[in-house]
This record gives C-alpha cells, structure tokens and sequence, in this order.
C-alpha cells in the first residue's frame, strides 16, 4: 500500500510540474508575443551564455551579468526597470538607452528576437 502512494504521488507532482511549465510557456508567450521554443538558439548565436546563466540552456553558466533564473519573479530588470514584457524586450535590444553604464553591450539582437528571448526568460 505504501509503495502505490508514494508512486501515486510522485507521479501527480510530475504531472503537475509538466502542466506548470506548458501553463507558463502559454503565459509567456501571450504576455511577449514570442515563441520560447527559438530562443536557445538565439542565446547561442548572440553569445548569452557567456555572461549570463541562463536556466535550461546547457554551457549557460556565465558569471559576468546577472543569472537569468527567476527572472519572471523580478521586481526590475537590470535594477533600473519595471519587470514587463515590453521593458524586457527594449532592454535586451537597447540596454544603453536604459542605463548607460551597464556592462550589457548593444548586441544587435531585434525586437522579433528579443520577444522570443523574453518568452522563454519569463517561461523559466
């Protein structure tokens, strides 16, 4: 009897876990507009990962910019704005603009880009 429960439970958590992460992935991309299934490889071509840990992304493990896990739970992004969606996607094509002395380089990254980007930041 013990065995079943606990097999029963941990296969609710599981099943749980999977409906909370499609259910942030719907969020996510209805908030952005974007499809957090292109970002990995655009953190790749851009280089992301080499100054941010990024969840989910394998080799993400940069130490120079802010870890991007939890991001979706911020109050600000980069320290400087309100944590939305069109912030988020400004910040990441024109960080400069925001704060000029952030270590964050203009990265030539396009609005398109950076709501998929976004989607998948606010879906991990």
């Amino acid at each position: 009897m013990g065995i079943v429960l606990v097999a029963a439970s941990v296969a609710f958590v599981a099943g749980n876990v999977v409906r909370d992460n499609h259910t942030r992935a719907v969020v996510a991309k209805t908030i952005t507009g974007g499809d957090p299934d292109r970002a990995p490889a655009i953190f790749r071509r851009y280089g992301c990962f080499g100054c941010h840990t990024i969840p989910g992304i394998p080799g993400a493990d940069g130490q120079t910019g802010a870890p991007l896990t939890g991001l979706s739970k911020r109050v600000y992004i980069a320290g400087v704005l309100e944590n939305n969606s069109d912030n988020l996607v400004t910040w990441i094509v024109s960080p400069r603009s925001f704060s000029p002395q952030t270590a964050m380089p203009a990265t030539g990254i396009s609005p398109e880009e950076a709501k998929d980007l976004a989607a998948y930041l606010y879906a991990h």
